[in-house]
Formats: structure tokens, C-alpha cells, sequence
């Protein structure tokens, strides 16, 4: 029996945050325990909205350096860049031939930005490249394209896995037998939203991320201009309705979290005090991950040699699969 398969990629289009490491990374990683895994730079994705080359490659090695720190072992864990692997775009193409355009239609990036053109008087598709508007499709050949089991996703990359499963149903119906395994989505719901700076979802969009890398003294400095109430020191808090607390769970243990907890409810401490405990926590948490990322930042040549035999080991896999596919499809 084959040991079972996880997929996933991250867009390089900015520096990794808080949100992405507990809702991405950090799950991504718990899976290969238990699967062989497949995780890629979705750099063709990020080319919807980075034109800039020198900025994607910055991108590029950020995300890279991302993986390596938060514990990716690539002597036993893929990790390529998505470019790398051009059957990855043959796929898509015969994706495209079983997806119906409603399908597209419906996706939640399109939607918004019909939505938002709409609302502002402007045509509907202004700045709708088709890339965007066939996203869905290359994340669905990046994830079928391994026969991949499970896929660990954010809470909004949720629809576009349904959508992949729609796809591969799609052409396992057409052809009366399984050519495409069915994955499912790992969601972790203590981890799915992460909260920003505001009590929004943390998001890039929103400019309240938390970015995971930050120096001891800028993490500490923007930690303190977290939004909270306007309760006074001496009031007790409610720690299940504050945007530090819950912060604060992630990255503290049971005993911290129970502690912080009874000085919430007893009053005397005030937001100051608090967001230092949430700084504390979060610094003893992530400085090892930063060593480790700064040092690769330092060392891009040896990141190129990662992503590169990455992609050779990937291409190989894809490269039969296309193999077989092109066989029941008749070419």
C-alpha cells in the first residue's frame, strides 16, 4: 500500500505572517508525520499580481526560507517552486476541458472583484486577468497532479479545493475510473482564522499582519498597538472576547494561558501589562525560527539548490502521472 500524499503551496507575494505560519505552515509541517509530502512556491500564482521580477524572486527566497525554519526537511519533504514543473500547465489545460465556466464563475477572488468593480460604477472584469479568473484550475492540477490525499488550507482556500474535487470527479465519471484521487482538506479549527492586529482576520488586504520574522524590537513595538478596549487597569477583562488573549493562545501552553486567564478576570492588569506577556511569549516562540531564517536569507545559493532538486524529484512523479493520464485520455 502507498504511503498517502499531502499537498500544498503558499503565494509568494509578501512576507510570511503570524497567520500564515498557524494557518498554513505550521499545519503543513504536522502532516509529515504521517504523509509523504508535496509543497510548493506557487510562483505562477503570485504572477497574477506581482509584476515586478525582482520583488517575486525576493518573494520567492522569503517563502523559501519560511519553510526551512519552520522545520521542512528537504531530504525527506518536497519543496520546489511551482514554475519548475511544467506538467504542472499541461494538466491545467485538460482540466480546462472538463471545468464548466460557471464554476469559475462562483470563485470567491473573482466574485469580489466583480463586486468591487460594480459597487464603483467601473465595468465588471476592469483588472480581471485570466489568470485570476482561472486560478482555481492551476491549484487544482497542482494538487491532483500528485494524487494527493489531503490538502492543508486556510478556512478561504476551502472553495477552491471543493472546486478541485469537482474537476477530478468531473473526469472520473467521464472516463468510468479513477484517474484523479480525491483529496480532502485539513482544516484546523483552532488555527483556520487567525486574528490580526484589529480582530479582522490577519490578512495582507487588511494591513494588520503580524509579519513572523520581525526583529525582538519591532515585534515588541508593533505587539503594543494591538486594538483593545477602553477598560481601565483596575476592571476585570474578559480574556474570550480580546484580541491579545487570543493571540496569546497560540503560542502559550496550558499553563500560561490558565495564568493569564485568572489575572483577567481579577482586574488590576491593564492592556500594557498584557500585550508584554502576549510580546514575551510570542519572542521565547518564534527567535529560533528567526535565527535560522536570517542565516538563510544569507544564503540564497543554497536555497536555489533546495528548490532545485525539489523540482527534480517532483517532475518525476508529475511527469509519470502525465504519462498516464495522456494513455486513458486517449493521446
Amino acid at each position: 500500500m502507498r504511503r498517502k500524499i499531502a499537498c500544498t503551496g503558499i503565494k509568494p507575494t509578501g512576507v510570511p505572517h503570524i497567520g500564515n505560519y498557524f494557518g498554513m505552515y505550521k499545519p503543513a509541517l504536522e502532516l509529515a508525520k504521517e504523509y509523504d509530502t508535496r509543497y510548493f512556491i506557487a510562483d505562477y500564482h503570485a504572477l497574477n499580481s506581482v509584476k515586478d521580477p525582482a520583488v517575486l524572486k525576493k518573494n520567492i527566497y522569503e517563502v523559501t526560507a519560511t519553510w526551512l525554519a519552520c522545520g521542512l526537511d528537504p531530504e525527506t519533504q518536497i519543496i520546489y517552486k511551482q514554475s519548475d514543473v511544467p506538467w504542472t500547465f499541461e494538466l491545467s489545460t485538460m482540466l480546462m476541458a472538463f471545468t464548466p465556466k460557471g464554476l469559475m464563475n462562483r470563485a470567491h477572488a473573482y466574485k469580489a472583484m466583480v463586486q468591487a468593480n460594480t459597487e464603483n460604477g467601473k465595468d465588471p472584469d476592469n483588472g480581471v486577468n485570466v489568470g485570476l479568473f482561472t486560478y482555481p484550475i492551476l491549484m487544482a492540477a497542482d494538487i491532483l497532479q500528485f494524487d494527493s490525499d489531503v490538502v492543508p488550507v486556510g478556512k478561504d482556500q476551502v472553495q477552491h479545493l471543493e472546486m478541485a474535487v469537482d474537476i477530478a470527479e468531473a473526469i472520473n465519471r467521464n472516463y468510468g475510473k479513477e484517474l484523479l484521487t480525491i483529496p480532502k482538506g485539513v482544516v484546523r479549527k483552532e488555527t483556520g482564522l487567525v486574528i490580526g492586529m484589529d480582530g479582522r482576520k490577519m490578512s495582507k488586504s487588511y494591513n494588520n499582519t503580524i509579519p513572523l520574522f520581525l526583529p525582538a524590537r519591532k515585534l515588541r513595538k508593533l505587539v503594543m498597538k494591538i486594538v483593545t478596549n477602553s477598560q481601565t487597569i483596575d476592571e476585570p477583562k474578559n480574556p474570550d472576547e480580546c484580541n491579545v488573549f487570543t493571540l496569546y493562545k497560540l503560542f502559550a501552553n496550558e499553563e500560561q494561558q490558565e495564568a493569564l486567564r485568572r489575572r483577567y478576570l481579577a482586574g488590576g492588569m491593564g492592556w500594557g501589562t498584557a500585550k508584554q506577556e502576549l510580546f514575551e511569549v510570542m519572542d521565547a516562540y518564534l527567535a529560533p525560527m528567526r535565527q535560522k531564517y536570517e542565516a538563510l536569507m544569507a544564503d540564497t545559493a543554497y536555497m536555489e539548490t533546495v528548490l532545485r532538486q525539489g523540482a527534480e524529484k517532483a517532475a518525476a512523479i508529475v511527469s509519470e502521472k502525465m504519462t498516464f493520464l495522456r494513455a486513458h485520455m486517449g493521446m
